[in-house]
């Protein structure tokens, strides 16, 4: 390697001064879909193992942003509700993970009083709220200066015989979005939810990797238990550090950047008209705009993601749509390129360098880019472990341990089905969704611009003198016609022209 670096560099392909890591990501999953405090412990000491891919401040204490994203601890929450005083309900249990304005108390508790109405108004019920226990010591100035109010609301929601997770997960995601509106409306500065769920919660802040169970003692808790565990050390190569901009988001953790950001934000203006009604009825007016304003690329990634999630996608399924793999007539698989095209027609690629970490609460996923320009390195042991992250070694793993390895492959990804305990490699996960529905049907239903008939010949509808005119008027030039519409009619091709 040392070889092939200086080779390059006397070739001038090569400077060491532009060398850089990123950002560290990855999940560990229990195969057996079984919940363990090993799973959540190993995922702390890998997101520990990985903290040279975050930044640090001259303080030394204040980093970019580390978190942690794991399964909805129901007895710790239970204890916590009893502690409250309150009676356990039967009913299916959700948590709100919320940071508030801190130096506002006003604001505050106008936070706090949209938060309640609305969950009110969907017709569940308050425990009541948690204020999160920290430890401000091992954050540095910085940080602190700009640490919001960590508060957790703890709910009672439907029974589990009347409604299910995926359902209630889904309201929940709308109680959410409501929220989020009226406290823009409000013009409220410092507010934002990390989680709001019955399936999952997101510990996250400006610390370093190595102080978030430090920060939030809760996760050294033996009742932290988990059947996933996604973890990520931000580096902020392109926005300014902030407590929300930290990762995980709601549904994934992503390491690189999506180079097609303006592009793939100006379409879901566009998808998200259709997308909304079908999915959310007369509720669909409550998720737009899907992207909130002032997201970062991966912030509107998962803003997408979580959308095509909470209206009926499975996971593997939302990340085909937004992260394929490179696909091609010739060496694609026949059922598999049917899905492609099925899959391009609805939603554009969100292309660049990514390695992310996903889960919509039952599959717990991890894949790459369609050049694999973001390294995933995977390790699956005999005692139901699935260990997944920008690298290897993150968790200390006997080698007798160990029953497959390897690095993921360009469009590659990997998944366990924690309902059924099942994992499934790369070409099973596609197997699986391109057999789901009849997709060479649907593209055959495809309507081809080749197909449609020729257009009839018009009549001139000016004569030359009153075309030039018009055309003195509108701005063109002989220039014009002679080198940029007459190669676009010959050729129906831009023109190409350098100065």
């Amino acid at each position: 390697m040392i070889d092939q670096r200086e080779r390059l560099a006397r070739e001038g392909m090569y400077r060491p001064e532009f060398e850089g890591d990123a950002c560290g990501v990855g999940m560990v999953a229990a195969t057996d879909g079984q919940p363990s405090r090993r799973v959540v412990q190993s995922a702390i000491d890998a997101l520990k193992a990985v903290w040279h891919r975050g930044a640090v401040d001259a303080d030394g204490k204040t980093g970019d942003g580390a978190g942690l994203h794991v399964d909805l601890p129901a007895r710790f929450f239970d204890d916590a509700i009893s502690a409250g005083g309150h009676r356990v309900m039967p009913n299916r249990l959700a948590v709100g993970m919320i940071f508030l304005p801190r130096t506002d108390l006003g604001a505050q508790e106008a936070c706090r009083t949209i938060v309640e109405s609305e969950i009110i108004e969907a017709g569940y019920t308050i425990y009541g709220w948690r204020q999160v226990p920290v430890d401000v010591s091992v954050i540095g100035l910085k940080a602190q200066a700009t640490r919001p109010e960590i508060e957790q609301i703890m709910i009672a929601g439907p029974l589990p015989d009347t409604v299910d997770a995926a359902e209630f997960e889904k309201n929940l995601y709308l109680v959410r979005r409501r929220i989020e509106k009226r406290v823009i409306a409000e013009q409220v500065q410092g507010f934002y939810i990390c989680s709001l769920s019955c399936r999952s919660i997101i510990y996250k802040g400006l610390f370093l990797a190595e102080s978030l169970s430090d920060f939030y003692p809760d996760l050294k808790d033996d009742r932290f238990t988990s059947r996933v565990a996604i973890f990520h050390q931000r580096y902020s190569t392109n926005t300014f550090p902030q407590w929300w901009l930290a990762q995980p988001f709601r549904c994934l953790a992503h390491n690189g950047e999506i180079n097609t950001i303006r592009g793939n934000k100006n379409w879901m203006l566009s998808h998200e008209i259709k997308m909304a009604s079908l999915a959310f009825g007369e509720q669909s007016e409550d998720i737009k705009p899907v992207i909130p304003a002032g997201a970062s690329d991966t912030a509107a990634l998962d803003a997408v993601f979580e959308a095509i999630c909470r209206s009926g996608r499975d996971a593997p399924t939302a990340k085909l749509m937004l992260v394929p793999e490179a696909w091609s007539d010739e060496d694609t698989p026949p059922n598999h390129l049917a899905m492609y095209k099925y899959l391009a027609s609805v939603m554009e690629p969100w292309d660049g360098p990514a390695a992310l970490a996903m889960t919509d609460g039952r599959w717990a996923v991890a894949g790459v880019d369609r050049n694999a320009l973001r390294p995933l390195r995977y390790t699956q042991t005999s005692d139901g472990l699935l260990i997944v992250g920008s690298e290897t070694g993150m968790v200390q793993i006997p080698e007798t341990n160990v029953v497959a390895k390897g690095r993921m492959g360009p469009g590659q990804m990997i998944a366990v089905d924690l309902d059924s305990g099942v994992l499934l490699e790369d070409r099973a996960i596609k197997d699986r969704i391109s057999g789901e529905a009849d997709y060479a049907g649907m593209i055959g239903q495809f309507i081809k611009i080749e197909d449609l008939e020729a257009p009839k010949t018009e009549a001139l509808r000016f004569d030359r003198a009153e075309l030039t005119r018009r055309q003195v008027a509108a701005g063109q030039t002989l220039e014009d016609m002679e080198l940029i519409l007459s190669p676009m009619v010959e050729t129906a091709k831009e023109a190409i022209g350098s100065m």
